[in-house]
Order: structure tokens, then C-alpha cells, then sequence
């Protein structure tokens, strides 16, 4: 028993005072996204790879170069290459083209984000809503062993009201009365 308290707390000074259940989450949701990583389609790694390098500072030098040069040979202050685009006509329509193709990959992965934000959003309810039903239960255990001890504190009429389960489904239709009554 003493080894096991020495070891818990050896890993508890080298974890910076993490519980083990923080260390075993963190192991998971690491895992979990190496494995969605992995599992991604070669599309989905192309548009991942085309969003990351659109939104890189490389991207904004290599486009200062090229529409740099391509205005000051056109407008004629390099006279090494001779003109190809005096009106600038060319170079507003491929930067129309790359702008549509870049917006659609920009869009695709905010797509993506917004599915994933949405999974963990629904995660993240559900554990609430486990948690929400382990108090309620607990405050009842609580409670239950106040009134055997005679403690005056179970007589708490509050106690009453936040030993019931909540429904979710009651709480989004409450919620969804408030806003009518708000815009109307």
C-alpha cells in the first residue's frame, strides 16, 4: 500500500500534479484525433494541405513577387521582358480564377471544422448531461444520509428540487418559449 501512494505520487510531481484520469483523457483524445488524421481520404488531405499553404505567409510573399513583377513589367519599369499584359486584363483574371478555387477550399475545410466542432459540442453535452445525472443522484445519496444523521440542513426545501433529474428536451423547450417571448 505505502509503494503504491509513493508511486502515485512520484507520477503525480512528474504529470505536474495531473490526476491519472487527466493523463488517460489527454492519451485518448490524442489518439482519437491521430486516428481521424489517418483515416482522412486523399481529398480531404489535399484540401488540408492547399488551405495550410493559402494561409501561410509564404503564399502572401510568393504573390507579392509574381504580381509584383507581372505590374512593373506590364506597366513598363522592366524592360527585359518585353509586355505581355499592358492592361493588367490577364492578371485580374487569374487572380478571379484563383480566388474562386481558393474560397472553395477555404470553404471545404471550414465544412470540416464545423462537422468536428459539432461532434465535440455533442460530446460535451452528453458528458454535461451524465454529470447533471451523477450530482442529481449524489445530492439525493447526500441528502438521504443528512436526514439519518438528523442534520437540519436536509430539510432544505432546495434540496428537494435539485435532487430531480433535468430533461434536457424540457430545458431546450423552455429555452425556445423564452426567445419568442424575447423577439415577440
Amino acid at each position: 500500500m505505502a509503494a503504491n501512494l509513493d508511486d502515485r505520487s512520484d507520477r503525480s510531481s512528474e504529470t505536474g500534479g495531473m490526476a491519472a484520469v487527466v493523463d488517460r483523457n489527454i492519451a485518448a483524445l490524442l489518439t482519437r484525433r491521430q486516428s481521424e488524421e489517418k483515416a482522412k481520404g486523399l481529398q480531404e488531405r489535399l484540401a488540408d494541405a492547399i488551405t495550410r499553404f493559402t494561409g501561410s505567409m509564404l503564399f502572401v510573399y510568393i504573390h507579392i513577387v509574381i504580381f509584383g513583377l507581372w505590374i512593373l513589367i506590364n506597366a513598363g519599369f522592366i524592360r527585359v521582358i518585353p509586355r505581355f499584359d499592358p492592361s493588367l486584363v490577364i492578371l485580374a483574371m487569374a487572380a478571379s480564377v484563383e480566388a474562386i478555387f481558393l474560397s472553395t477550399f477555404v470553404l471545404i475545410s471550414q465544412n470540416r471544422m464545423q462537422a468536428l466542432a459539432d461532434r465535440r459540442a455533442e460530446l460535451e453535452l452528453h458528458i454535461n448531461l451524465l454529470a447533471e445525472h451523477e450530482v442529481t443522484r449524489l445530492i439525493t445519496l447526500v441528502t438521504a444520509i443528512a436526514e439519518r444523521m438528523g442534520i437540519e440542513e436536509s430539510l432544505n426545501p432546495e434540496l428537494e428540487e435539485l435532487a430531480q433529474d433535468v430533461a434536457p428536451e424540457k430545458v431546450l423547450d423552455r429555452m425556445s418559449e423564452v426567445e419568442k417571448e424575447l423577439v415577440d
